[in-house]
């Protein structure tokens, strides 16, 4: 239990196991949601040293673990003895119902609902992704049959996390709204049923049902989920206590089923292929430039949790283009320039052994596609070394852009890792040569340019000091 003394400082730090409203992580970062903010004391937690940093915004502490994120959640929630059902007393109803609702609140309501429900399956994401990629270039370039058996168990690996996916958010989406965990997935389960997924002239007692692929969908599990909350509450208070157990999950089926294959179904393919052909205008219209802005952006929407909230954006890309043009496009360039930055950095102070080798480490990482030890440890402290960050994901973008990069695959933590996602279906290498030149063009750049700024910023520092020892001796 490698977190236990820093747990129980943090549990000190943010006003007690009494203050804690819900607790969970991402991909690097304990999220510990609180009832009062003025009990947090900041300055404590940015002097923990088991801490790459932290974030505190919007009622939620983030704590800046790295890779062992898992470890230092079952320490915590250990040594809090808190449990994951959410209680909220009147005065913390009260308080929230008077915070300002401005539009950052919302941003942020978005982009931590979104982060808590996609990180969970990012695992599955990033393995599927990877796999198809290896499947496609052994297919295209190793001889291996598509009709092999080989073939086959590596494409089912990849359907198990992109074809199942429905229920797996059905299960993370449900147990944010803290209702029972496998009613979201029994819901996923049901839509990507192969008596109900893209099957044509279905009826519910004769009200006829869309043909919905719900195969990868994102749009109606979320939202028949959202509205099983709702029937659930209402339920909860209809049925009495003696009956409520066998009751409750078959009418709440009966009626969430229809409503969201009826309804919510539909409108998430309308809002699909709005989103598709978003997409194609965008990149058709102003690809060059939006690309390179989203690029150098794209590190501040992970920060606010924002990459979690675009997600869908990709994946409704893929389903209705064939390929990603933004997402993991815009994300593969900013998580190098931050990479590099960091190396940047860490090249920057190699007098200093020890720090320059852990900020290497998260530079590596960063390359791979994992970009929170980098961007906190090592760069969001040097606010003149994200300047280089910045002028190098905006060269990639501009290159990436300017010639169309695509992502044939969606998945997780975009980086060296996942450079396959770039390759064709069917093999040719046009567009892997691009990822790799654009890669090439942001890691030296973001690296180049960062030092540059870091060089110049020690000369500007040794000049002042001259000048303020030459006036003192004269």
């Amino acid at each position: 239990m490698k977190y236990v003394n820093m747990s129980k400082k943090v549990l000190e730090y943010i006003g007690g196991v009494e203050n804690i409203q819900n607790v969970g992580h991402c991909a690097t970062r304990l999220r510990i949601n609180v009832k009062n903010e003025e009990l947090v004391d900041e300055e404590a937690l940015s002097n923990l040293t088991d801490l790459l940093g932290h974030v505190f915004k919007n009622g939620q502490v983030q704590l800046i673990i790295g890779a062992n994120v898992n470890e230092a959640y079952n320490d915590f929630v250990e040594v809090s003895g808190f449990t994951t059902q959410l209680e909220e007393d009147a005065e913390h109803a009260e308080s929230k119902e008077n915070k300002k609702k401005n539009f950052m609140y919302y941003v942020n309501l978005v982009g931590g609902f979104s982060a808590e429900i996609f990180m969970p399956i990012v695992p599955a994401l990033i393995t599927g992704g990877v796999i198809l990629a290896a499947n496609n270039f052994m297919v295209n370039y190793l001889g291996v049959s598509p009709e092999s058996g080989t073939a086959t168990i590596i494409l089912a690996i990849f359907s198990a996390a992109f074809s199942m996916l429905p229920i797996y958010l059905g299960f993370t989406t449900a147990k944010k709204l803290n209702l029972p965990p496998i009613m979201g997935a029994f819901l996923g389960a049901i839509l990507v049923s192969q008596s109900i997924s893209g099957v044509e002239g279905l009826d519910f007692f004769g009200i006829p049902v869309t043909t919905v692929d719900y195969g990868g969908s994102i749009l109606p599990i979320v939202i028949g989920v959202g509205f099983m909350y709702y029937v659930d509450k209402y339920l909860d208070k209809l049925i009495p206590e003696f009956i409520k157990y066998f009751l409750k999950p078959f009418l709440t089926m009966l009626i969430v089923v229809p409503f969201t294959l009826i309804v919510f179904g539909p409108i998430g393919t309308v809002l699909s292929v709005y989103v598709g052909n978003f997409v194609i205008w965008l990149m058709d219209t102003a690809g060059f430039i939006a690309l390179p802005i989203l690029s150098a952006l794209y590190p501040y929407m992970v920060m606010l949790g924002l990459d979690k909230a675009i997600m869908p954006i990709g994946f409704n890309a893929v389903a209705t283009l064939g390929y990603d043009p933004v997402v993991m496009v815009m994300g593969f360039i900013s998580n190098l320039a931050v990479g590099a930055s960091a190396l940047a950095v860490s090249r920057s102070i190699k007098e200093n052994k020890e720090k320059s080798g852990a900020l290497f480490s998260f530079g590596l990482t960063g390359l791979l596609g994992i970009t929170e030890p980098a961007f906190y440890g090592a760069l969001i402290g040097r606010p003149k070394a994200l300047i280089g960050t910045a002028i190098g994901a905006t060269a990639g973008g501009l290159v990436g852009g300017i010639f169309l990069l695509k992502s044939y695959v969606m998945g997780g933590a975009p980086g060296l890792f996942t450079l396959l996602f770039f390759m064709a279906p069917d093999g040719t290498m046009g567009n892997m040569v691009l990822a790799i030149v654009t890669a090439a063009v942001t890691i030296g750049v973001s690296f180049v340019a960062t030092k540059v700024i870091l060089h110049q910023d020690v000369k500007k520092k040794e000049v002042k000091e001259e000048v303020l020892t030459a006036s003192e001796n004269n």
